[in-house]
């Protein structure tokens, strides 16, 4: 049985493949990145613009996705808790 991801999951997916292009990627970097559909990919987005996590920004005509210093912070929140639990055997 194929297991589904946890929301906090695909967010550090998203976030992740963000960090990995230097803090700034193009939505097609983080659609494959993150394993998602457009559709998916776009709410996740649009929820991580509206609570602050990523802003969207355009240069030159192309749209781009900026990891904000709470997106960070939460991702670097997120790898401490993984340790955590991954040291106790919880899977999160």
């Amino acid at each position: 049985m194929i297991e589904r991801r946890s929301k906090v999951m695909i967010l550090r997916d998203i976030l992740g493949t963000i960090q990995r292009k230097d803090g700034k990627a193009k939505p097609t970097h983080i659609l494959y990145g993150a394993n998602l559909s457009h559709d998916r990919l776009k709410k996740y987005l649009d929820s991580l613009v509206a609570d602050g996590f990523v802003e969207k920004v355009s240069e030159n005509g192309q749209t781009f996705y900026v990891m904000t210093q709470k997106g960070v912070h939460f991702l670097s929140g997120f790898k401490k808790m993984k340790t955590f639990f991954d040291a106790f055997g919880i899977e999160i």
